[in-house]
């Protein structure tokens, strides 16, 4: 198409359209990696190993649909736009790559879009403020002190220290987080003991947090901190807390989301527009918006009268493929309406 094409050392590129008129430069992203997943749709194109279970192959079609556009009227376009096709979405880092690697560096807004399984086609949305929350995951290492199950008091158990942990942090979300304010703190795994008359002297568990506050967020490892070792000190035992940070909360900008609106009514006018909750999965997206203005729709590829009815993430995951064209209009249109603003 003519588009100069930078490389990185992982997968994925960005292409740079530079316009004739203006010197502002818009994103537009769409993230292209698959999923560890079987596919079962049997469709005649269907995956032999890694599954596009997310819809990434049809981000990737839309965004260089719009490519195809955008290079044929280049002249006309009053500034430049650089085109995204990130990997590694779903190992939640993917996109801080990137932004180490400066494409944000003369950026002023970023446009994304993510086909919604949950969602009729060819619907639409596209709302400001929080859509999806932060994802940090943590680890809590409990020690006790082995002895026999039928002498607890010679020992230090981690397994019942483990169990007050567990139900003490749930008194965040309940007693100690705002209820107007959404937290989710999950345990997923534990692990500890080795037979069932011995006192557990270990005990590991893992989890994640989700939250759509910026500022809560900022506030979860200290007070679990506090929550976990003194719950342990209770029972004379100690328990540590490892934390780890992955994307923030995903929180659309108003200016940028209103003028991607306002592109999407001018192609499909205002019935395309449907309301989606927020979502407590996360999309390190969230990474770019900490950067530059942004702003991530959704796009509704539900249609029973082909069978496309299961979520993302599914091994029988398919889309309606007449809302690609719609993407990639919507692509185009937003990167020119908003480098005309």
């Amino acid at each position: 198409m003519g588009i100069k094409v930078q490389r990185f050392d992982k997968t994925g590129l960005v292409g740079e359209l530079k316009g004739n008129r203006g010197s502002k430069t818009v994103m537009l992203r769409a993230d292209i990696d698959a999923l560890p997943i079987k596919e079962n749709t049997g469709l005649p194109f269907k995956a032999k190993e890694n599954m596009h279970a997310c819809g990434h192959d049809c981000h990737a079609a839309m965004l260089l649909g719009a490519a195809k556009i955008l290079s044929e009227i280049k002249d006309d376009i009053n500034g430049n736009v650089k085109l995204l096709f990130q990997a590694a979405e779903e190992t939640c880092f993917g996109a801080k790559y990137y932004v180490e690697q400066g494409v944000l560096d003369d950026i002023a807004a970023i446009f994304g879009m993510h086909v919604w399984g949950n969602v009729d086609a060819p619907a639409i949305n596209i709302e400001s403020g929080p859509r999806m929350a932060s994802c940090d995951n943590f680890r809590i290492t409990v020690k006790g002190e082995a002895a026999h199950g039928s002498a607890p008091h010679q020992g230090k158990d981690a397994i019942i220290a483990a169990a007050s942990i567990i139900m003490n942090l749930q008194t965040f979300v309940s007693r100690i987080n705002n209820p107007l304010n959404p937290l989710v703190i999950t345990i997923g795994t534990i692990h500890g003991g080795n037979r069932f008359n011995i006192l557990s002297d270990k005990v590991v568990m893992e989890g994640t947090t989700r939250t759509f506050s910026p500022e809560l967020r900022k506030k979860i490892e200290g007070t679990m901190r506090n929550i976990i070792e003194h719950s342990a000190e209770a029972l004379c035992e100690k328990a540590e807390l490892e934390y780890f940070y992955y994307p923030g909360p995903l929180i659309n900008d108003k200016v940028v989301t209103e003028i991607a609106q306002k592109s999407a009514e001018k192609l499909f006018g205002r019935d395309i527009f449907t309301p989606v909750e927020k979502v407590t999965g996360s999309e390190d997206f969230a990474f770019y918006q900490e950067k530059v203005p942004g702003a991530y729709a959704f796009l509704g590829c539900l249609n029973k009268d082909i069978g496309a009815i299961y979520p993302n993430h599914s091994d029988k995951f398919i889309v309606d493929e007449s809302i690609l064209r719609n993407g990639a209009a919507l692509y185009a249109q937003f990167a020119i309406d908003f480098l005309n603003q």
